[in-house]
């Protein structure tokens, strides 16, 4: 997440002399580059036919809706209020995924999405003086952002890593092709500006390896809590490199998406059981056999009754 805010200190940074569609575009053909070779290193395809599958397609066409305007956010807008906004993503997923997708969402889930959303709307402040439109960009690209994680759901589970990280940064690259094509202004960069845009992708590449890596490999529910950390690295990086001043209503704002995000996460957890942790017993595997701590348990987890223990137990962890 401290790459994440990094590389959005250094897009903003290089916005100032650069266009940013060709920063975008920049720094996603390198992203592509790392990710191809590397996936060439472990034999892997730089474009599988897995992208061309509907599933792959829907969530980029989402990805690029969200890299172009959360870039844009960025650009034009504090760091602090575009960051904040963007960790309703979350949220605005769960909501989602109950209204398109008939998942279950219990009341106490929905008033945390609901209070999230309160979030977003004190940060915005529509209808009073400090309202600023462009905060709107944020906002789609949250938008975006979170159609491509339940796109996410259809994408072909063959897909490497770094199969991800080529599909990833090819739709960063498209979506700053679609910019500098609206507003032109390429130049050649400065050394200055060219080692802003060259950070931004080590960043970049860096930090999208890492949360791949963990949300594929570690506890969901123990890595999805650190993304919020991204809001803190923003916001600090916000005051001390450019200045800004978060208000009280920004501040705010935060606190209720974040607290929100993180209550919601945990009753998600507490439903489907898969909070981590040691398992309990009755989740413990049938072995008459088993010499361990508690032998008599495993034993009683044999048989249909105990496959009625392991189920029911499993729900209320």
């Amino acid at each position: 997440m401290a790459g994440f805010a990094v590389e959005d200190v250094f897009l903003k940074a290089a916005a100032a002399s650069l266009s940013l569609g060709q920063i975008m575009l920049t720094v996603g053909i390198l992203g592509l580059a790392v990710f191809a070779m590397l996936a060439r290193v472990r034999g892997e395809a730089v474009f599988p036919a897995a992208f061309l599958a509907r599933g792959m397609l829907v969530r980029s066409g989402f990805e690029v809706v969200g890299r172009l305007f959360y870039a844009l956010a960025v650009a034009l807008t504090p760091l602090s209020s575009a960051s904040a906004i963007l960790q309703a993503t979350p949220l605005l997923v769960v909501a989602a995924a109950a209204l398109v997708m008939g998942e279950k969402v219990g009341s106490r889930r929905w008033l945390a999405v609901l209070t999230g959303f309160a979030g977003v709307l004190v940060i915005l402040r529509p209808g009073l003086a400090a309202f600023d439109a462009l905060s709107m960009l944020a906002v789609a690209g949250m938008i975006g952002f979170a159609g491509r994680d339940l796109a996410t759901r259809a994408a072909s589970p063959s897909l490497s890593n770094r199969q991800l990280g080529i599909a990833g940064f090819a739709m960063l690259s498209l979506s700053g092709a679609i910019i500098l094509g609206a507003t032109g202004g390429a130049v050649l960069p400065g050394a200055r500006a060219a080692a802003e845009v060259a950070a931004c992708a080590g960043f970049a590449v860096a930090a999208y390896a890492a949360l791949t890596g963990a949300m594929r490999n570690g506890e969901v529910s123990v890595v999805t809590p650190f993304r919020y950390a991204r809001l803190v690295f923003a916001m600090i990086l916000g005051v001390t490199v450019f200045g800004e001043c978060p208000d009280a209503a920004t501040l705010l704002g935060s606190a209720l998406i974040v607290g929100s995000g993180l209550y919601a996460m945990h009753r998600a957890c507490r439903r489907t059981g898969k909070c981590g942790g040691p398992a309990r017993r009755a989740d413990w595997p049938c072995d008459p056999t088993f010499r361990g701590t508690r032998p008599r348990q495993a034993a009683r987890n044999c048989g249909e009754s105990g496959e009625r223990r392991r189920r029911s137990g499993a729900l209320y962890r």
